[in-house]
């Protein structure tokens, strides 16, 4: 493999691949990639081969560890530490990035082809101004300072952001989480490269969101003619915004078509289960929403909560029932985490009142009783930050028990029966978090929570950033606790997975519940614009190949059934 092949006209005949010539607008051309790891040699990757043309994203779908992250950073050229291309060839625009030197990369990076991080709070750099990074990104010495600033100007207009002079002097800890993707969106495309890869932009963003910066990568892709590579765990969206698809396996793509050949009629059963295990919208079948009892397990009465002089909430009231699940759902500052905080008394600016099973709540854990802490728990979105990860398994379960309950008799017993309950074997107690996947770590903390025998479980995000057969094992488990007889406080911006699990759903937004009830009644007739808005904006879609259940009518606990069966599959390695 040399460095200076050009491969405009080059034949690619790889599975389901491109048989023209280079005048057929295919931009991107990956064959036989093969990825390793150092110094194990592992395939990472194994012999990929895919190809995108002008003005079409490819999605490459697949769990987490299937590879998907190390092929999309592989065609920027780049290998994450402990890692190396060993072979194939990997084209953009006729030049193969494979063979070239490390300058040569750096030379293409962001001409001609570019990269849109998960987390553009990470990777925005916060001690420079939105200008002087957007600048910094056009990498044309040609241009003048004046030039530069109206490119600069011209994409942020093209994203919908403001390009005024107030704008370009902020810092990126300014702006919403929707705005700072959106700039990175504008970073990458302000050079007009052929190639964008894109990973997972959307993870963690609400739907109206999320809405918006989809449509602006459709958008853009087309009016670029810029061949766009999607990397997501969520079929969904995948199967909104790509033109192709390709499916990643263990460092392999099992599958590659047409978006809407795959999603109709899935050759692989890899393909299938992954389908069947997303949380689809459900506007219909739910079943008749008991009558509350007289007095709930929470009663949260007229709260209002902030953060020094800025108002966050205003006039929440909300009940939740025992052996209940109450959904809190709405997009990125609407104030569902301020609320859900304020009952696990994380947050004490607050005024009203908090009642638990008729006992009024101090505002601060800290003034409440141990027997009130033990009997809320909480947790947290982000399982990797919320484990000690210089503690084993065992002692991160015992710790809370022993501040909360008291010295165990048998503490083995109570770890292991905390485990079983999160569905891990016992065997777990004895691993540091390190050695864990990222629902193994969630499940975790969801084992140290009910450890101590909670009646009201508070669910902050748990599932935002988790794939989708690891989420359906989450939200079985879920299930089953509540089925066990405890509460919970879901707190989410997937309206889909509300109408699959939650039985009320209380719907904020800016600080307000604008439309609360039976998640049957809210789904299948909202009555408020907001709501309105939120379905419209989800990304939805119907299975229809042969031997897909009806979806929409099934009862999620079937479902659910299902895809626990297929993600323990996936855990043991029996695809066939």
């Amino acid at each position: 493999m040399t460095g200076n092949e050009n491969y405009e006209g080059a034949q690619y005949h790889g599975p389901g691949g491109y048989h023209g010539s280079g005048d057929d607008q295919t931009v991107l051309v990956v064959d036989g990639l093969t990825v390793i790891g150092r110094p194990s040699d592992v395939e990472i990757i194994s012999g990929v081969s895919i190809t995108v043309r002008r003005g079409e994203i490819l999605g490459l779908v697949g769990e987490s560890g299937s590879g998907k992250t190390t092929l999309g950073l592989s065609l920027l050229a780049h290998c994450k530490r402990g890692t190396e291309i060993v072979g194939g060839h990997l084209v953009v625009g006729g030049q193969d990035l494979a063979g070239l030197t490390e300058r040569g990369v750096r030379e293409l990076r962001g001409r001609a082809v570019a990269y849109i991080p998960q987390s553009p709070a990470s990777a925005l750099n916060p001690a420079l101004r939105l200008g002087v990074q957007l600048s910094e990104a056009l990498h044309d010495a040609s241009l003048s300072g004046t030039e530069v600033m109206e490119r600069v100007r011209e994409v942020l207009r093209e994203v919908a952001l403001p390009d005024d002079d107030a704008f370009l002097r902020r810092y990126p800890h300014q702006l919403s989480g929707g705005q700072q993707q959106r700039v990175a969106i504008a970073m990458a495309f302000v050079g007009r490269p052929d190639v964008i890869v894109l990973d997972e932009p959307t993870t963690g963003l609400d739907v109206t969101t999320q809405a918006h910066v989809l449509e602006t990568i459709r958008s853009m892709t087309r009016d670029y003619g810029t061949a766009g590579v999607y990397i997501s765990h969520d079929m969904a969206v995948v199967a909104d915004l790509a033109d192709d698809i390709a499916v990643m396996y263990r460092g392999e793509v099992v599958e590659r078509g047409r978006a809407a050949d795959v999603l109709s009629d899935p050759q692989h059963s890899y393909t299938r289960q992954l389908l069947m295990a997303v949380p689809l919208l459900k506007t219909s079948g739910h079943e008749e929403a008991e009558s509350e009892e007289e007095e709930p397990l929470l009663r949260i009465s007229d709260l209002a909560a902030g953060y020094g002089r800025t108002q966050v909430l205003t006039g929440i009231n909300v009940s939740v029932s025992r052996g209940e699940c109450v959904a809190l759902l709405g997009e990125s500052g609407s104030g569902k985490t301020t609320l859900s905080r304020s009952v696990a008394g994380l947050h004490h600016q607050f005024t009203g009142e908090i009642l638990f099973d008729g006992v009024p709540l101090a505002t601060s854990s800290y003034r409440r009783t141990a027997e009130q802490r033990r009997r809320v728990q909480y947790v947290f979105q982000n399982p990797y930050e919320a484990l000690n990860p210089r503690k084993r398994v065992r002692e991160q379960i015992l710790g809370p028990y022993r501040h909360l309950v008291g010295k165990p008799a048998d503490p083995d017993g109570v770890v292991a029966e905390a485990l079983e309950r999160a569905a891990l074997p016992a065997s777990y107690a004895d691993r540091f978090p390190e050695q864990l996947s990222g629902g193994e770590r969630q499940r975790v903390c969801i084992a140290r929570a009910v450890a101590t025998g909670p009646d009201l479980l508070v669910c902050d995000e748990i599932t935002s950033a988790l794939d989708v057969s690891v989420q359906a094992e989450i939200v079985k488990l879920l299930r089953n606790l509540q089925d066990q007889g405890m509460s919970l406080l879901f707190v989410t911006h997937n309206i889909a997975l509300v109408s699959n699990i939650a039985d009320r759903v209380a719907i904020l937004n800016k600080g307000e519940i604008v439309e609360y009830g039976p998640v049957g009644e809210v789904m299948s007739s909202p009555q408020h614009e907001y709501t309105r808005a939120l379905i419209a904006d989800t990304t939805d879609f119907e299975l229809s190949f042969p031997g897909a259940p009806e979806r929409l009518g099934l009862d999620v606990e079937d479902r659910l059934d299902v895809s626990i069966q297929k993600a323990l599959g996936t855990a043991e390695g029996r695809w066939p």
